[in-house]
């Protein structure tokens, strides 16, 4: 348990900061559900990876090569679920900043014929010190952003009837430029900074799942985003200073969050039965949270969705 975590109790779902992927789904029984997990072959993804297919789920288990999700699967180490056998995964490349991959991950899931319970928007990039571009885009909001809206919007008609879609945001939404989605200068041409941009594409994945629960096809059906902690995994790598310095010095496990505990909150509104009572909110902490104002902001969420489309069409 972290410092911070020994402060922090539980919140009205029952759950809250110090509770772990294993308590969030203990008793579920997945058998027979189908879930698209992205970013599988590290950090919180192979965390969800691994307790879906110990609860019983099919994992479509994504990664940037199909060779690392292999891998990712082969490490499977576990208990299995309540109902006495594990679930099962399959290997699937898609390289979220490459839209003719994404799109082939697809159609191959589609091929594959599972109705899904839910697609896990896990993967990402986070602080790229450089400005980098990619087919015309900031990378960070292209792999984050454009990529995952590539492929949600893909795979909605494979969404079961009470399917969820759940987007790993983060609280770093609250670094966005100050009008939200800078439409104008959407890559940063001018001021560019890591944090900044990381920002604007966390706030696009919050606002996606904001729209999208306005969308769906059919009425049990939902979209939510997370914020999953502050977590130790390699996504920290571009992590400010004096935050490596505490976890340096303190060591991860008093200044951060486990994998298992950052796993939780996306697992809990993927799979627990209480989650599907909510559509299109933000979670933190296994717990509905209140994000930032443009956050809250619907007509912000709606024109991102058009203009996400257009994005997508020329990619």
């Amino acid at each position: 348990m972290s410092l911070y975590g020994l402060f922090k109790g539980v919140g009205p779902s029952g759950f809250g900061y110090n509770s772990t992927s294993d308590e969030v789904t203990a008793g579920l029984d997945l058998s027979g559900r189908t879930y698209v997990v992205t970013g599988c072959n590290s950090g919180l993804g192979e965390d969800v990876l691994r307790v879906l297919v110990a609860r019983g789920a099919r994992v479509i288990a994504t990664a940037r090569t199909e060779e690392k999700a292999a891998q990712a699967i082969a490490g499977l180490d576990g208990p299995s679920g309540p109902g006495g056998s594990a679930g099962e995964a399959v290997p699937l490349a898609c390289e979220l900043s490459e839209p003719d991959s994404v799109r082939a991950a697809v159609k191959r899931v589609i091929e594959l014929g599972h109705p899904l319970a839910g697609i896990i928007a896990n993967a990402g990039i986070m602080a790229l010190p450089q400005r980098t571009l990619k087919h015309g885009h900031e990378l960070q909001f292209l792999t984050n952003h454009i990529g995952h809206s590539i492929l949600v919007c893909g795979l909605l008609e494979q969404l079961d009837s009470d399917g969820r879609v759940v987007m790993l945001s983060s609280t770093a939404h609250v670094q966005a430029p100050s009008e939200g989605i800078r439409f104008d200068d959407v890559s940063f041409e001018k001021g560019y900074t890591g944090w900044t941009a990381y920002g604007q594409s966390k706030l696009a994945n919050l606002l996606f799942a904001k729209h999208l629960a306005t969308r769906l096809p059919q009425p049990n059906q939902r979209a939510c985003s997370v914020h999953p902690g502050v977590i130790w995994t390699n996504l920290g790598r571009h992590m400010p200073g004096f935050v490596q310095v505490i976890a340096g010095a303190l060591g991860p496990a008093v200044a951060l969050k486990s994998v298992p505990q950052g796993s939780a909150t996306e697992l809990y509104v993927a799979t627990h039965p209480d989650a599907g009572a909510h559509n299109g909110e933000y979670f933190a902490d296994c717990n509905v949270a209140k994000p930032s104002a443009n956050g809250r902001d619907a007509a912000l969420a709606a024109r991102l969705w058009d203009e996400t489309e257009k994005w997508m069409a020329a990619l």
